[in-house]
Parts: C-alpha cells; structure tokens; sequence
C-alpha cells in the first residue's frame, strides 16, 4: 500500500507555526513582514495561483499586497514598479508572476530584483549561493519537496534521486539541495534518450516535466519514493499531474498527490523565505 506525502496537512502545519513566529516578530521588533507579488496581465493560472498566495499570507499575519499591472506595461515601467519596492523598507519579498507577457525580458525583470528580497530565489546572485553551498534564497518548489521529504524522516544519503526536468525554477536547484545531502543526482529531460532506463534506477524520482500522466508504473522501480511536480489540466479541466497515481500508486512506496502534495508546500516556503528576510532585517535594526 503506497504511503502519501501529505503537503497540504504538512503546510497547514508550517502555516500555523509560521504565524506565531510573526506574532513574536511583531512583539520583539515592531516588524511585520512584508511581501509584494506582482502580477502582469490577466492569466486565469496565474491568478487564482497569486490570489491563494495572498490568502495564506494575510492568515499568516503578513503584510501582503498584489500590484496587478497590464499586460500592455513596458518592460522600463515594470522594472520602475520593483525598484520602488526595492527601496521600500517595509518590503521584505518580491515576487513577479511567471510567465510574463512575450515583450518583456524576464531575465532582466528578476536581475532588477534586489537579491535580498528575492523571495523566488531565481537572481543569479542567490543560484550562485546555492551552487557554492551558502543557499540563502532558494526556488521555493525545491525547497518545499525537501521539507517534505524531511517531515517522513526520509534519509537522502548514498539514495540515487533521479529528476525530470531542467528548469530553473525546479529541476536545476532540486539537484543541488539533494546534492547537499549527499544524495546520487542523476538530471534527465526531455531530450534524454532511453529515459526508463534512469527512471527505472530511481530510489527517488521527481518529475517536473509539465505533460499530464507522463510517467506510468513502467517508468518506476518497485519501492521507489514518487514526488509528483506536475500541475495539468486533463480534458475534464480535472488537476492532474505529471505522474499517472493510480498506476504508479502500485509500485511506489511513497507518492505525492495532485494537488495536495508539493503545491501548497511551495506556498509555505514563500511565506518562509519572506518572513526570513523579516528577520534579517530586524537583526541589522
């Protein structure tokens, strides 16, 4: 009987920790943190995605606000909105939703974040951090899977983790935080060849490919830890994964569910990483 990797119960959890930490800040230092999304056009993921951010930071006793902008806002005008923020001592973490609109350069966007508030954790100056070993920020989907595998007490050491997916808001940094704790990291993608033969070696395998029941039982060693990043829409507009569970449920031995597993652990470490940069702040106060 696979055992489920329960995100939701274990963000509930953080959540409501998280919220006395705050209250304690408040008390101790007369600071509340404060976070800013914001959020480029009219995407209908993006903004039930930003609008269940704001929801669980306002729970969290934080200072929250969504800057909704058009879609029609230059990339010049965009990076004037962050500075303003940058410069905003209130401010503690900024986030811009991706995707942005095809005429803006999100690489220049996130560089004009000011590092220490980059609570996505995607400016080159925090990937440096966490390639050398000293993360400070770090991409919140990567950071959520590992306290989740850490909330089940499982051991990462001399464990072959295989991953799907390069990008760099998931697949790149996944492989060094496993790295860190001594895990066997093996990146494969979409252009990989004989794919099952690296997924089938797994002791743990994650997949963030972004394709709907991607990976069946027959891409799953017997007894491997499943941890499921997808986010689809089926034909139904059901939520999917990239994991089909009913197949791989009968060969794993641990398996996230879609949603409620690594979804609302991403949120949590958002919230985590803002409420951290709060507290760098009031230690140079």
């Amino acid at each position: 009987m696979v055992e489920l990797l329960d995100g939701k119960a274990l963000a509930q959890k953080m959540q409501a920790e998280l919220a006395k930490k705050v209250t304690e800040l408040k008390r101790q230092h007369q600071i509340v943190p404060g976070l800013v999304v914001i959020l480029v056009g009219d995407d209908a993921a993006s903004q039930i995605y930003v609008r269940n951010k704001e929801r669980a930071a306002h729970a969290a006793g934080f200072k929250s606000q969504t800057v909704h902008l058009s879609e029609s806002i230059s990339q010049e005008e965009l990076i004037n909105v962050i500075m303003t923020y940058n410069d905003d001592p209130s401010i503690h973490g900024i986030l811009v939703q991706l995707p942005l609109p095809d005429h803006i350069n999100d690489k220049k966007i996130i560089l004009s974040i000011d590092p220490s508030k980059d609570v996505d954790g995607f400016h080159p100056m925090n990937t440096g951090h966490l390639w050398s070993g000293r993360p400070q920020m770090v991409p919140c989907t990567p950071a959520g899977i590992m306290e989740l595998l850490s909330a089940y007490s499982i051991s990462l050491e001399g464990k072959h983790a295989v991953i799907i997916g390069r990008s760099n808001i998931v697949g790149k940094p996944m492989a060094q935080l496993l790295l860190a704790k001594n895990a066997t990291v093996t990146l494969t993608h979409s252009r990989t060849k004989h794919l099952k033969a690296f997924t089938k070696q797994a002791d743990l395998l994650i997949v963030a490919i972004g394709a709907g029941h991607f990976v069946t039982k027959d891409f799953v060693k017997a007894g491997a830890i499943v941890v499921d990043v997808g986010m689809n829409r089926d034909d139904n507009g059901k939520l999917i994964g990239d994991v089909d569970f009913d197949s791989v449920s009968q060969v794993a031995s641990m398996l996230t569910p879609v949603p409620g597993g690594v979804g609302p652990m991403t949120i949590t470490m958002l919230l985590e990483q803002t409420y951290q940069a709060a507290l760098r702040r009031a230690a140079k106060n």
